[in-house]
Parts: C-alpha cells; structure tokens; sequence
C-alpha cells in the first residue's frame, strides 16, 4: 500500500468546501451520480468508435445502496472505470485551473454557492461534507486489476491494487455525523428525482424493507428490494406535446447544475435532409465564468444519443456560450473528432440553424414579454454586442436584440425605439461611449444634445467602442459618436464670426501653451455650460480606446493627441482674455485640458500639478 501526499490545493479546497458549502451538503449525491453518469457515457463512446472496446458489454447502470448499522453509503457504475495513473490525476491533484478559479471565487464572494460545483469539476471532493472517510475501488475497461484508493481528506491518501468483478467505480462513503440522514431510502429517492432524474441511464436503489403479513402486522424480518428510481430518459428525445414546464424546468437544472429556473427555453427536431433535435435554455444568471478565456460551454453533443462532448466550443458561436443544452444529431459519424466538427458540413448547418433559432426565440421574448426581456438584458448584452461584432451574418437580428440606455429614457432602450423617436430632421443616431454610466450622463459632449432634445445612446460596456464604429449603421441611419470631431454639425450653432475672430488670439495662446499635448484647439459650437472638452478626429481611436490598449500593453499602438474644444462663453476663457500674463495662460490652458480628461475618466499624468495650478487660479480670482 502505498501513502500519497495530496496536492496543496486539494488541501485548502478540501477545507473550503467542507466549510463553506455546508448548507448544501446533499449535492455530494447528485456529483456522484453525475460522475457516474459521465463515465458510462465515455465507455459507450468507445464501444461504438474504438475498436479496442468493441467486444465490451454494455448494460449500464448506476448503483446505490446503504447500510445504516454500518453507516455507509455506496454509489456504483459499471462505466469506463480508472487505473492507478486516473486515479492519482483524478482524486489527488487538481489538472484543471478551473478549480483554482473556483477556490479563489468562494473565498472572494464568501458565499455558500453549491452551483460553484458543478460548474468548476470539484464534485466528487462534496463527498466530505458528509463523510469522515471516502473508499473509491475502480477498475479500467479492458484492465485486468482494479485499484483502491482511500482517504479521510485530511492531507494524504491510500493508493493500492484491489479487487472488483467488472469495469466501473464504487464510491463507498463512511458517512459522518451530519452523512447519516442520507442513509434512508426516502431521501435518497427524493435527491434522485430532484437532481438526477433525467440521467440517461438507470439509477438502481437498493434496500432493505420490513416485511408484513396480510393483516400488516410487522413480522420483524426484511425483505430486500433493487428499484428504479429515475426515468433515465433522453428528455430532448420525447415529443414536445408529452412534455410539461416542470419537466423542461427539472432538466435544465440537472444539466446546468444550477437550483435556478431557465429564463427560457426551445426545442426543436428537425427533419429532412439533416435530421438533428436540440433543446436549448437561456439561464435567468450568467454563468460564472461568462468573461473567462477558458469558459467551460454549456451545451453538450450527442449523436443517437451517444455522448460525444460538452466541451467544444465550436458548437455555438463565443457570444452565445451562456446558452446551456443539447444538440443531437443523427447524421455525424460516431468517431467525430473536435477537428471534423469545426470543419464538418453537417455540424455548420446545425450550428447556423441552431443560431437563428436562438436569435428569434430573444426576439419573440423581447416582443411579447419586456420585463423577461429585461432581466435577459442585465445579464446577457454584452454578449450580444459581442455577436454584433463577430456574427456578420446574423447583424441585423443581433441590431433588434440588442439594447443600450439613453439620455431621454429611462431602463433600456433599442435602436428601433430610439429611431421611433427621432425628429424629421435628424439625420443620425447619436451614442457616447465610455466605462463609466454616471460619466457618460455628466458629460459636457452632451450639453448641445440636450439643448436641442437630440437622444443620446449611452454606452458603457467596454467593448462599445469597438463594436458600434464596426456596425457603422442601422438602416440607412449612421451611428455617430458625439466625442468625434464632426459629430455636432448636424444641430451645432453657428459661432458668432465676430466673437471668433476676437477670441482666435486666446485659441493660439492656449495651442502655444499646450504644445504637442493636443492635436488642435478649436473654439467649441457644442458647449453651453463647461469650459472645455476633448473629441478626436473622425478617423482616429477613442480615448476610451486608447486607454484599453494602454491597459493591455498596447498603448503605443493606438496613442492619438486629443483635440481641445473650449467654451469661449465661459468665465475662465474670458478671464485670459483680458490678460496678458503668459504664466495664467499656462495654468488656464493646462486646467481646461486637465479637467477635460478627467470628465473622460483619464488619469492625469501630474495631478498635484494639476492642484497647484488650480489653487492659483483660485487664489487670483
């Protein structure tokens, strides 16, 4: 027998979840079954592709029984099973970063979140939350030996070879103090149904009954019972007309391992010359790890109801991977590897319809239901602009989904509405983009608009100023974003030729003064209240944008000098120009551009130069 040494985060994460999920200790039971489940799917897949496999039995069932004297609970599979190098990867070391992200999520959040779970692929170690000692004996498909490993999750573990009739895996749980109500025919079943009902293959449960006699008295012996407990149905499979809410309701949170309710769902079977069914869900929540590289995809690739995958994320495109569910296709081969299925013909025209179908199903919810519609938004715009983006061929359905707040509205607002709105004269819709909501609505770039009840979209999201120049139109309207030089010729007011010509000295001054900082200084026709402002030329990257690459190294790539618009009504500009003192030329220039980009959420390079210089101007006033 041998002692190993777990893996220092199999340690802390062993403790993380004893003691932050414990409150929702009976999912060891559905990650067990699960597990199960995945194991039988994968040796299914290789008794149909790997000729290595093919001579294999397959009868799957998944096993669970309990002695209460004994305080043991046992959980069964007759899958793929694991040797000694599975179960030393498996059980002793954490392989994916996944798991380090869900240890660093519990202890960010400090919450007792048992879907973390489920989606981070730490469910076997939930076992401990209710076992002092857990027993693992597997044995390889096509292995003549079996392994048993063994620990009490308090730093190390036994690895040594065993004994097992069959392939598959028996978890046998020592059950603690806080175990043993699970050591009880009624809740086992009950936790079955609630979690693992539409687990594809059979859960058997096996207990011990009292017997009675016909006048049903006890007759003080027991008579052993091996039920079904699931339906052990491929629900996507069964007609939609057989077919209930709750059964819709109860799968999803079996395949999403979540305890929240779908916002929606679809499902469809297609016949003709590709035959495939999918059943899709649109979760209430985003998923954890929404804006992660390594996202885990939520929808899982059966062929004939053999298991393929559920980790390709070439099944739907990256904007719609917080869409959980099934594609079951009767037209791929069985052998299907992730490179046939990027480049597969059959594999493009599911994925395209699947598409479609998703993009009108959020149609016909934003039409008919806008408080649904609405929760959809919170959770999942951005991904969407993320489509509009990268998803050329399904842009104008994505342009009707989309949605952004606005300077006239309030809650969310679409391009068809802000469009319905429009004056006959204008010409253009109008959007300020930037990171910040409440800056944006602060904006001096808005002050014309509002002056004239021109709607301005605002924008937010990171990713804005990227994806609105890209989209470009909506119709036959341009997007035009009002911190672009040019944006305000539409509705500007005509500066007065006399007041400009006087105030050109003053322009010149502050142009001198400023120096290479800036690109330009212009008189402004777009201010009413604030001094100054900032635009870039029509063809150059946003600050917003600027700022972004800065922030990922790319700075030097994109760095562009601002123009500086300035109010040539305001107090400060007239105070220079009734002075000839060239060092309060320099504090007025250097504050009117200081300040323009703090309004735009940009660090200043010298900030107490900027208090000395406003302190002067105070002290001088």
């Amino acid at each position: 027998m041998a002692v190993h040494q777990f893996q220092t985060e199999v340690n802390q994460l062993l403790q993380l979840i004893i003691h932050s999920l414990y409150s929702h200790r009976e999912i060891f039971l559905r990650e067990l079954v699960s597990n199960a489940s995945d194991a039988i799917d994968k040796l299914k897949y290789l008794t149909v592709s790997d000729d290595a496999y093919k001579a294999i039995a397959f009868d799957p069932a998944i096993a669970i029984s309990f002695d209460a004297e004994k305080g043991e609970l046992t959980v069964s599979d007759n899958g793929v099973g694991m040797d000694e190098a599975d179960l030393v990867e498996n059980l002793g070391t954490i392989a994916r970063s996944g798991t380090r992200r869900f240890m660093e999520a519990m202890a960010e959040d400090k919450r007792r979140d048992s879907n973390l779970i489920g989606r981070f692929g730490v469910g076997f170690y939930a076992s401990y939350m209710v076992a002092d000692e857990v027993t693992v004996t597997s044995r390889k498909a096509g292995a003549d030996g079996a392994w048993v490993w063994k620990s009490d999750g308090k730093g190390s573990y036994e690895l040594e070879p065993g004994q097992r009739d069959g392939h598959g895996t028996t978890i046998v749980l020592k059950m603690n103090d806080d175990g043993r109500e699970y050591l009880n025919r009624w809740r086992l079943e009950e936790l079955v149904k609630k979690y693992s009902n539409h687990v594809a293959y059979p859960i058997r449960l096996a207990y011990d009954e009292d017997e009675y006699d016909d006048k049903g008295k006890k007759k003080g012996s027991k008579v052993h019972k091996d039920e079904q407990v699931n339906s052990a149905q491929a629900l996507w499979r069964r007609p939609k007309a057989e077919l209930k809410d709750e059964d819709y309701v109860e799968f999803y949170k079996n395949i999403a391992d979540s305890d929240d309710e779908p916002l929606l769902w679809a499902h469809t079977k297609a016949e003709g010359t590709i035959e495939y069914t999918t059943l899709f869900y649109i979760p209430s929540k985003a998923p954890f790890d929404l804006y992660h590289a390594d996202y885990k995809p939520g929808v899982k690739l059966y062929v004939r109801r053999v298991f393929i995958t559920d980790d390709d994320k070439e099944l739907l495109p990256t904007y719609l991977r917080f869409v959980r569910g099934v594609v079951d296709s009767e037209d791929l081969p069985l052998n299907v590897s992730r490179e046939i299925l990027q480049q597969n013909r059959v594999m493009s025209s599911i994925r395209n319809a699947s598409v479609k179908k998703i993009l009108s199903e959020l149609k016909s919810l934003s039409e008919n239901d806008k408080d649904k519609y609405a929760a959809f938004v919170a959770e999942f715009n951005r991904p969407l602009k993320e489509g509009l983006y990268g998803d050329y061929a399904n842009r104008e359905a994505l342009q009707e989904l989309v949605r952004f707040k606005s300077s006239s509205v309030d809650g969310w607002t679409s391009l068809a509405d802000y469009k319905g709105r429009m004056g006959d004269e204008q010409k253009a819709i109008y959007y300020i983009a930037g990171d910040s909501e409440d800056r944006l609505r602060k904006s001096p770039l808005l002050e014309m608009y509002r002056k004239r009840g021109v709607e301005v979209l605002i924008c937010p999201d990171e990713i804005d100023d990227i994806v609105m120049p890209m989209v470009g139109k909506y119709g036959d309207l341009e997007l035009k974003a009002v911190n672009r030089a040019g944006a305000e010729k539409e509705f500007e007011d005509k500066l007065d030729e006399g007041k400009a010509k006087d105030l050109a000295p003053v322009i010149e001054r502050i142009k001198k003064a400023l120096g290479d900082e800036v690109k330009d200084v212009r008189l402004s026709a777009r201010l009413s209240e604030s001094p100054s402002c900032i635009v870039v030329d029509a063809d150059d990257p946003s600050i917003q944008l600027q700022q972004m690459m800065k922030s990922m190294g790319r700075g030097g790539d994109f760095e562009v000098k601002p123009i500086l618009e300035v109010n040539g009504d305001h107090a400060l500009v007239a105070r220079l120009a009734a002075s000839d003192d060239e060092a309060l030329a320099s504090d007025v220039a250097r504050v009117l551009l200081d300040q323009a980009l703090l309004v735009e959420g940009v660090a200043l390079k010298d900030p107490a130069g900027f208090v000395g210089r406003i302190n002067r101007l105070i002290a001088g006033a």
